[in-house]
């Protein structure tokens, strides 16, 4: 049993109107079942809601007609990447046509100089950074998932790297974004600092794709450094983990990644990966510098996590022993799920002040504990961010209940520490309720910016709010 997937009312299609796409598109319409059922789920536990076609876009122009031909025939449009969202970001709750974005995928331009690229809007993550390893370049926000670069943009996704190098807020520099109108606006040029007008960059970046599509990004990129080093570190407590992350980010140690995995969550990894850490809570550190610079890090986080309660540093500083380690990482998730044969998954996030991080994980730790299913805790403690992934039996709709009412808690308990409903994740279907909760009538304003620039809720109508 999945969540209820709040459905809006859905119109049929006009007469004629797929004839019309696919005039424009030829065989990138789709219509079959099972193509318009991959567009219509995620990786979350939501009830799917099927498109009523599939577009695979070729160019920027050609989105920009696809949205005339939708506005004129009042047809919802779902942007789509790689279908890797958490909170039913993508999923077409009143039907219409999905626009996959995933085949424009070229690298535009890498200004090696300037330290940036521009890339269409379906070039993945991974594949970008391979392109731009011979420059000495890399793109640093990894959310994990392989996902696209436009669909990390409209959910503003960050992830492990977050504590040094920020989110896609910090990244981008600017879009290429189709309006409804069907018009193709540039929302900034490459300059690394602008005062000219309305930053409607930072305007789209988060936007759920709900006041526009993404088709083209202009990121900054990053010099891959000379030295990496990364490590494991297991320790008595929770506690004593998260202040030794608190501390060191404290006394300036400019730490790459941070994540913090709870025992639970060690025991899903050791199993999932055929790892064998201490099945205790564990903070996987990267440090990039210098040679001379990651060995003065990591002397320093080794004696403030000697003096948290923490073990020995297990390092993998080998390429392929560090592509393993954060490969268990990114895969924490499908661990924890399977714990349980048969179990769908539910993750969810939250962000506090790191002053308050230690108190919100261990209070929800203790929430966990007296739960009926298994649950995780793992995040990127650095900036404050945490998630928690259940295992729910799908034929045991009690513990659905059970989790929307652990997972309140959670957000609860995170806004009462000034911090927010989610750090990463987006409020797409999931977190509406949270949002208001979090930002009250700044919540209005949200909507009159949605009205101004989509009249007919057209744009992936349903998410961030009630229109």
């Amino acid at each position: 049993m999945s969540a209820h997937t709040p459905l809006l009312p859905r119109k049929p299609l006009p007469d004629g109107f797929l004839d019309r796409v696919g005039a424009l598109v030829g065989d990138r319409l789709a219509t079959g079942e099972a193509i318009r059922l991959q567009h219509g789920q995620s990786e979350a536990h939501f009830e799917p809601v099927l498109p009523d076609a599939v577009v695979f876009a070729a160019t920027t122009e050609e989105v920009a007609a696809l949205v005339k031909l939708c506005v004129g025939a009042g047809v919802p449009i779902i942007p789509f990447g790689a279908g890797t969202s958490i909170e039913g970001n993508t999923i077409p709750v009143m039907g219409g046509i999905t626009i996959d974005l995933s085949r424009m995928d070229a690298i535009i331009e890498v200004n090696q100089e300037d330290f940036d690229c521009t890339v269409q809007a379906g070039v993945r993550r991974e594949q970008l950074n391979e392109h731009l390893r011979d420059q000495g370049l890399f793109f640093p926000i990894d959310p994990g998932a392989n996902a696209t670069i436009g669909g990390m943009a409209a959910t503003r996704a960050s992830g492990t790297n977050a504590v040094r190098y920020g989110t896609m807020r910090e990244a981008i520099l600017s879009l290429k974004v189709v309006t409804l109108d069907g018009k193709i606006i540039r929302t900034a040029r490459r300059a690394r600092k602008s005062a000219a007008g309305y930053d409607l960059t930072r305007l789209m970046i988060g936007s759920e794709g709900t006041l526009g599509i993404i088709t083209e990004v202009t990121l900054r990129l990053h010099a891959i450094p000379e030295a990496i080093s990364s490590a494991v570190c297991s320790f008595d407590s929770l506690q004593g983990a998260v202040d030794t992350v608190v501390q060191s980010i404290q006394i300036g140690v400019p730490l790459a990644r941070v994540e913090i995995l709870d025992d639970a969550q060690m025991r899903a990894v050791n199993r999932w990966s055929k790892l064998d850490y201490p099945e205790l809570t564990t903070l996987f550190f990267e440090f990039h510098g210098s040679q001379s610079y990651v060995d003065e890090q990591v002397r320093t986080v080794e004696e403030i996590a000697a003096m948290n309660g923490g073990g020995e540093f297990r390092w993998s500083n080998l390429p392929e022993q560090r592509s393993k380690l954060w490969k268990a990482r990114h895969e924490a998730y499908y661990a924890a799920v399977n714990m349980r044969p048969g179990a769908i998954g539910w993750a969810t996030d939250v962000c506090v002040p790191i002053s308050r991080l230690a108190e919100c994980i261990t209070q929800t730790r203790e929430d966990l504990d007296k739960a009926s299913l298994p649950a995780t805790i793992l995040g990127h403690v650095g900036d404050g961010n945490f998630h928690v992934i259940f295992s729910i039996d799908p034929n045991a709709p009690e513990e659905m209940v059970e989790v929307e009412a652990i997972n309140q808690r959670l957000v609860d308990r995170a806004l009462a520490m000034d911090g927010t409903c989610t750090g990463e994740h987006g409020i797409g279907l999931g977190k509406q309720h949270c949002l208001v909760d979090e930002l009250g009538e700044a919540v209005d304003l949200m909507r009159v910016i949605k009205r101004a620039l989509d009249p007919q809720n057209l744009f992936n109508p349903g998410k961030i709010f009630t229109f």
